[in-house]
């Protein structure tokens, strides 16, 4: 079997060995073809101390050994242990660090900055709804400058932490360039949320990045029935991590590592030929005269910086586009769809569409939200044709 390593996308561009084996390179001497799933909550102590040694390295944020005691699963379990490696291997990290969903893996990243004593955060917009209204409303005891990607070095002060920003962004997919914020940033870490991307088109920490985020419900999971959110970054930032995560108890489940840990088996599969599909759609969108203007990194104007080919491998799988009718066509689009989900997510097997000012932007300040006359599809797997079909229908019902 091929033991690939953390720095094995240098050797293999697609990933794909890394996809499939990572998290996975013990399984035959151990007997087994696919990982165990360790439900237990609780574990056994040998002795006192055992126990009492075990628990101070876990409560620290440190690995345990292959013979320690794994004492609570809030504290450590071997199958999440397997996901994160296998992101790891994917992202190019030292390590990453796995959490119940893609906001409490923010969440923990943010109280991570405040426990260091440097609480103001440097974002750029746009972002995730669920981010901006997190940062907005200072809850984790953060303070935010919203910043341009050309403005992050004029933003920072003596307390910055990080620099966050999500690259292709939500839900327009403008892209950043993350080496030019990076470089802007100086000794501040730079977080950037790759869920868009997902490793197979993007690597982020290639670019100079510290931290990669990840909503792994989206494409890492890839069929809409797993939540679960992932960080991958050096040992220092993960064990940082770790120690929140253990303290707050925003744990993956088990079961859950196990389905992600088996999406990524596929992710370079799926993600492609999703984006194939979305080029497509993208084409035929443009071409449409109820459409004003496409939003696509692959189409002529949509990468203005150049970013694919050089941080991009691919355009990705999403596609944005306004319509000339404004707000009420974007809801006769909506209510005319069969095959495609009206839907919040994305990244999964089947198509979604969605209306990002009523939905996951609503709480985004005014002055942020996306225009009511913007939608963001998530092509799925289905037949292209198949997708403009039912879009071509719908179309039909604009006022």
């Amino acid at each position: 079997m091929v033991v690939m390593r953390a720095d094995s996308m240098m050797q293999c561009p697609d990933l794909a060995t890394t996809a499939v084996h990572a998290g996975r390179e013990d399984l035959t001497a151990l007997g087994l073809h696919v990982p165990m799933i360790d439900l237990a909550t609780t574990y056994p102590m040998p002795t006192i101390e055992d126990g009492g040694t075990a628990y101070d390295v876990l409560a620290a944020g440190e690995r345990p050994d292959g013979q320690a005691t794994l004492v609570y699963q809030r504290l450590w379990n071997p199958g999440v242990d397997r996901f994160e490696r296998a992101v790891a291997a994917l992202e190019g990290a030292d390590a990453s660090v796995a959490f119940a969903t893609g906001m409490a893996a923010l969440t923990a990243t943010l109280l991570a900055a405040v426990a260091a004593g440097t609480p103001h955060i440097v974002a750029v917009r746009p972002l995730y709804g669920g981010s901006d209204h997190l940062l907005a409303s200072g809850l984790l005891g953060t303070t935010v400058s919203w910043a341009t990607p050309e403005t992050v070095g004029s933003a920072i002060r003596h307390d910055t932490g990080l620099v966050i920003l999500e690259t292709p962004a939500n839900p327009s997919l403008e892209l950043v360039d993350i080496a030019a914020v990076v470089a802007q940033a100086g000794d501040v870490p730079v977080a950037v949320d790759n869920t868009f991307a997902t490793p197979v088109l993007q690597q982020p920490m290639r670019h100079g990045a510290t931290l990669v985020l990840h909503s792994a419900t989206k494409f890492m999971g890839g069929h809409g029935d797993v939540m679960g959110g992932v960080v991958a970054a050096n040992h220092e930032w993960t064990a940082r991590l770790r120690q929140v995560r253990a303290i707050t108890g925003a744990v993956l489940h088990p079961l859950a590592a196990y389905e992600l840990h088996r999406g990524l088996q596929t992710i370079h599969v799926r993600v492609r030929a999703q984006q194939a599909s979305a080029a497509v759609v993208a084409a035929w969108l443009a071409e449409r005269v109820e459409v004003s203007r496409v939003l696509y990194p692959g189409l002529p104007g949509g990468d203005p910086l150049g970013l694919v080919g050089t941080q991009l491998s691919g355009p990705g799988a999403l596609v944005a586009f306004r319509l000339a009718g404004g707000y009420a066509a974007a809801s006769a689009l909506l209510g005319g769809l069969e095959l495609v989900t009206h839907a919040v997510s994305l990244g999964g097997v089947d198509s979604l569409i969605q209306h990002p000012a009523s939905l996951t932007h609503r709480i985004v300040s005014a002055d942020a939200r996306p225009d009511a006359d913007l939608l963001r599809l998530s092509v799925g797997l289905e037949c292209v044709d198949d997708v403009i079909a039912d879009l071509d229908k719908a179309f039909a019902n604009l006022p």
